[in-house]
């Protein structure tokens, strides 16, 4: 074991994240205790156990290509356990499709950690520390975390994406990654687990429809004994999700609910929201097509009413407006 600390210089074009508006997975998981509690949750190995929140560090470098910039995000922590310091990276793998070539994209990403430690080290600690017999470099854990509707087929072995590796038996690089992948869980196994992770989990399985509101109410209990920092983290995060492609005036509508102490009115109040916010989007489609097909004259006013559901009164009006 390496008697001395490893280093690693903060990148000065990296965003931290210490906006609250920063919203995602990335913004969740740069809460440290958010982190630990994610592979305490969802992480199954006996090491997971030695983890003292105290001992993880969160460095602020990321490793993204650029082909894959926008696609995905990236974090790496410094985690010390029974003395020894290991890095934990974890790629968050958010698009629809699955990329057969994650493990070597794994692959490249730790590689460059490990050169970012050598140079940032050796500036600090000496050029030729590398070449010390006892010198060793530090071990990553890389993980995927994955958010996609489709079934994860990726090899989790590195050696597995290689052509006829049989033959030269250990001779061939490999190294197995952790997989997260949020779809392949349970309802009830997240239900169950009952913390900040679970919740957003079991939300991010569902888009927004009927069922995203009926999921929030099967959340209820839960929300209510969140800690209020974890409660505000859960509320930042649902208001990335609801307000997506909002404007100004209906994401101020969705701040006031969400400001809103009691969480069941909350919940309520979004619901009732949303479905006031189709309702008019559904009207307000009709009349445009009314409109079209009246301006056309290829329909009767008989006809237009069948077909948008708007009466013949109200059809009689439009086309006034429009004469």
């Amino acid at each position: 074991m390496n008697s001395y600390a490893w280093v690693l210089e903060p990148d000065e074009n990296y965003e931290v994240l210490n906006n609250r508006h920063d919203t995602g997975y990335k913004y969740l998981l740069s809460v440290k205790r958010v982190f630990v509690q994610l592979l305490r949750s969802f992480v199954r190995q006996s090491w997971v156990n030695n983890i003292d929140e105290d001992n993880v560090e969160n460095i602020n470098k990321s490793f993204i290509l650029n082909d894959f910039k926008g696609k995905e995000a990236d974090l790496l922590y410094k985690i010390k356990i029974d003395g020894q310091e290991i890095f934990f990276y974890i790629l968050m793998e958010l698009q629809s499709t699955v990329d057969f070539q994650m493990p070597y994209r794994l692959l490249q990403y730790m590689v460059e950690i490990w050169r970012t430690l050598l140079k940032d080290t050796e500036s600090k600690q000496g050029k030729f520390m590398a070449r010390r017999k006892e010198f060793k470099l530090p071990v990553i854990i890389p993980c995927v975390l994955y958010n996609g509707s489709s079934r994860w087929t990726v090899s989790r072995n590195f050696k597995e994406t290689l052509e006829e590796v049989e033959m030269f038996d250990g001779s061939v690089l490999d190294f197995e990654y952790i997989l997260i992948d949020i779809s392949s869980y349970g309802q009830n196994e997240l239900l169950e687990i009952g913390n900040l992770i679970s919740a957003v989990f079991y939300m991010d399985q569902k888009h927004l429809n009927k069922e995203f509101y009926a999921r929030l109410k099967d959340l209820l209990n839960l929300i209510k004994n969140l800690s209020s920092s974890d409660y505000d983290l859960f509320i930042t995060w649902i208001k990335n999700i609801l307000t997506k492609g909002m404007n100004e005036k209906e994401t101020e509508v969705i701040d006031t609910i969400l400001c809103e102490k009691e969480t069941e009115q909350m919940i309520y109040a979004l619901e009732g929201a949303f479905q006031k916010a189709k309702q008019e989007g559904k009207a307000e489609g009709e009349l445009n097509i009314a409109k079209k097909l009246i301006d056309s004259n290829i329909m009767s006013l008989e006809q237009i009413s069948t077909v948008t559901g708007l009466s013949i009164d109200e059809l009689k009006k439009i086309k006034s407006d429009i004469e």
